[in-house]
Formats: structure tokens, C-alpha cells, sequence
């Protein structure tokens, strides 16, 4: 991969954002999805920064996270990114740790409901939980250039993308909430019908293959539901902390694709 990228993304999470651009050359427009093969570049099956191996997808289909996002800005303008790309502030772009490059991905600013669509063509941000670094732009976009940094979902969008499962997922009604509490969920109660789904498949021996691997990696309650697909879940669960730490273990495990559902 270009690791001149991956250095360019270890210095700008450790500088943190940077100091001001000129906003009048800051585009408004969303990025526009396009279908785009893999890069010859930035895209190794494992590589490995600050002492830590990341595995990149095979499939960036159906990717949807949540996290932290930040943003960098005039101090690595103009530098390459991990796909080849010079670094542009001013567009609409973003640096992810695992998606396939490039990406086009829809992020949500939990804390406003603002909204901005990104095409990914960097690796980053390698500090704690922070889980997407924006441009200039986007982050202006869904204004938290101020605060630095915001609670957000992102979700792989453009040509190829799956259509949601046909279940009650999370909402995004919920502005003003820096979580997925009660009032961005109404229908969600907790310990009854709060659960998160791994997946759903046709193949029931599959889905029991996959509710053996988080047996045996301690992950309870699991739950299979038959119906045309069979739907592997875990809960219910009891809380926004327990739903959390959930996904997160889910994710170490290689479920990428885990996500919240209400039955």
C-alpha cells in the first residue's frame, strides 16, 4: 500500500485538526457514487501502523458503523493519500482503517442530523475510537470543524449497495441525540426487542455455523430466527452500553456487517 498515506494519516491524528483553510474554496456538493474498481493502491489484505495490523474488506457491501469522527485539514493538503490521490481539503473525501479504496460512504452526524456523502480514498485515523477522518469540507458540511471532532454513523452507499434488511432498523430521526437512546428509537425497549443482527442467510447451515463461532466465543444470548432467510441476533439487550460493547466485540471477531435492529 502507500505507506507515505498511512504516515500522512499517524501525523495528522496526532497534530489534530489543523488550523484555518479559506472557506471559499470549500466544496458544498456531496461527493456523487460511481462505480470504481479497487485501486492498484492502498488496498493490502493486512498492513500495520503504530505497532497495530488492520485487515482490510474483501467487500465494502452493506458496511455500517458508528463511532467518532475528526478531520484534518491545511498541513497535509496536497500530500498523497494511501490510494495515490493527493490529499484535498477542500473536497468531499474521507480516510477509513478497512474499506475498500475508494469508497463511498453516507456519514451522519449524530449530534445535529446533519448529513454529507464522501468518497474514501485514504486510511486513517489510527487514534482510539475514532472510526472516520473527514476533509475540511465534509466536516464543515455536517458542522463540527468547531468542536473537532462528532458521534456519527456511516454507511457504504452508491452502485452495488444491498437494500436494508426488511426489519426495523435505526433511525435517523433522532437529532440532537449523541447516542441511540429511547427518543431516536421509539419503538425500541430495552431488554425486550433491542438486538443486534449479524446477518441473515439463506444457507441455514451457515447461519448455525455462525451462532457456533460466538458460542464459543462467549457472546450471549444468541438467537436464530427461520423465515425465508434464517436471521442470527444477539439479545435482547439491556442497554445502550450493552449494545456497544456488542458490536464492538463483533467486529473483532470480522462481523463487520453487525447492526442494530427492533424487532
Amino acid at each position: 500500500m502507500a505507506i507515505a498515506g498511512v504516515l500522512v494519516m499517524t501525523l495528522a491524528l496526532l497534530a489534530g485538526c489543523s488550523s484555518s483553510p479559506s472557506p471559499g474554496r470549500v466544496a458544498t456538493a456531496d461527493a456523487v457514487p460511481r462505480a470504481e474498481a479497487p485501486t492498484s493502491r492502498g488496498n493490502p489484505e493486512t498492513y500495520k501502523v503504530l505497532g497495530k495490523r488492520y485487515r482490510v474488506l474483501d467487500s465494502n457491501t452493506g458496511f455500517r458503523e458508528r463511532g467518532v469522527a475528526s478531520w484534518y485539514g491545511t498541513k497535509f493538503h496536497g500530500r498523497p493519500t494511501s490510494s495515490g490521490e493527493p490529499y484535498d481539503m477542500y473536497q468531499m473525501t474521507a480516510a477509513h482503517k478497512s474499506l475498500r479504496l475508494p469508497a463511498y460512504v453516507r456519514v451522519t452526524n449524530l449530534e445535529n442530523g446533519k448529513s454529507v456523502v464522501v468518497r474514501v480514498n485514504d486510511r486513517g485515523p489510527f487514534v482510539g475510537n475514532r472510526v472516520i477522518d473527514l476533509s475540511y469540507a465534509a466536516a464543515h458540511k455536517i458542522d463540527m470543524t468547531a468542536k473537532g471532532t462528532a458521534r456519527v454513523e456511516i454507511e457504504v452507499v452508491g452502485p452495488g449497495q444491498r437494500q436494508a434488511a426488511a426489519t426495523t432498523e435505526v433511525s435517523r430521526s433522532g437529532r440532537g441525540q449523541g447516542n441511540w437512546g429511547r427518543d431516536a428509537l421509539p419503538n425500541a425497549r430495552w431488554g425486550e426487542n433491542v438486538f443486534v443482527q449479524i446477518g441473515a442467510f439463506s444457507d441455514a447451515g451457515n447461519a448455525h455455523a455462525v451462532r457456533s463461532r460466538l458460542d464459543r466465543a462467549g457472546i450471549a444470548p444468541v438467537t436464530t430466527e427461520a423465515g425465508r432467510l434464517t436471521r442470527v441476533r444477539v439479545g435482547p439487550l439491556a442497554s445502550q452500553n450493552e449494545l456497544d460493547a456488542v458490536i464492538d466485540r463483533l467486529r473483532r471477531l470480522g462481523f463487520y456487517d453487525a447492526k442494530m435492529v427492533v424487532k
